[in-house]
């Protein structure tokens, strides 16, 4: 019987590797929703909130906090009575939109 070769062995990441850095945000929950939500304009919270029909306020203000922080979001407060506050992504996050063409292109062609 013929032997299999051996895959190729990948040296380990690094640890400063930024792929590590990206997956951890992008793995937070919600986080590619909300990317996918603010990439049509900016959204007020409560429009997030209805798009995000099952998350809580608490998970979704901490998210977009975390993502505030990360220069992913960018947070404007609109003076009105009472008043408001927008997201809308940074050019940072902006980057990430061919990744979701990509995963709803997949999306699309994977079985329900």
């Amino acid at each position: 019987m013929p032997q299999r070769p051996k895959p190729a062995t990948q040296p380990p990441l690094p640890l400063d590797c930024p792929l590590e850095s990206v997956l951890a945000l992008l793995a937070g929950a919600w986080t590619v929703q909300i990317l996918w939500f603010l990439r049509a304009g900016p959204r007020r919270f409560g429009d997030l909130r209805r798009d995000l029909k099952k998350v809580s306020t608490k998970v979704l203000t901490n998210r977009l906090r975390v993502m505030e922080e990360h220069g992913m979001l960018e947070r404007t407060v609109i003076q009105s009575n009472p008043p408001q506050v927008e997201y809308s992504l940074t050019p940072l996050s902006r980057e990430l939109e061919p990744i979701l063409d990509c995963m709803e292109s997949v999306g699309r062609r994977l079985p329900r």
